[in-house]
């Protein structure tokens, strides 16, 4: 059975550590991933206090190991853009194919306070997993580097 702990301040790593919970999302994030600094800064928002932030992590064990791990920050919005922006999701290549992911996201949406939004690659494999879930496909995104 998976046991999966929110995780809404720094107090909270009882099972795992910060550090443990960043590297495994770097690591497990595989090629969809983003650099270990940015991981770090969308934890920093979730456990923000700070007026339209704030969000939290779901760290999911299974026989004591941590086998996934999910980050949701708040984006202070509502109606328009949704309350919640699921940042990132993953689950160890060893444990994929056990709907681990799927019964962490789904614990994502009992705790998150409003509508949930995600971003995904179109050749993300877990694009399938989030549409039968119930996300649909609203917008293409685009973006402008203002570099």
């Amino acid at each position: 059975m998976l046991d999966i702990v929110k995780i809404t301040k720094e107090e909270e790593f009882k099972k795992t550590s910060r550090e443990e919970f960043l590297d495994f999302m770097f690591t497990h994030l595989d090629r969809f991933g983003d650099p270990k600094e940015d991981i770090n800064k969308s934890i920093d928002y979730a456990f923000s206090d700070a007026k339209s932030e704030g969000g939290f992590l779901l760290a999911a064990f299974y026989e004591d190991k941590l086998v996934g791990g999910l980050v949701m920050n708040e984006t202070g919005m509502s109606g328009y853009i949704p309350e919640n922006i699921l940042v990132y999701v993953a689950v160890d290549a060893k444990y994929r194919g056990k709907g681990f992911g799927g019964e962490i996201v789904k614990e994502s949406f009992k705790q998150a306070k409003g509508d949930v939004k995600l971003h995904v690659e179109y050749d993300n494999p877990a694009k399938r997993l989030y549409e039968r879930l119930g996300f649909k496909n609203k917008y293409a995104e685009m973006r402008y580097d203002n570099k």
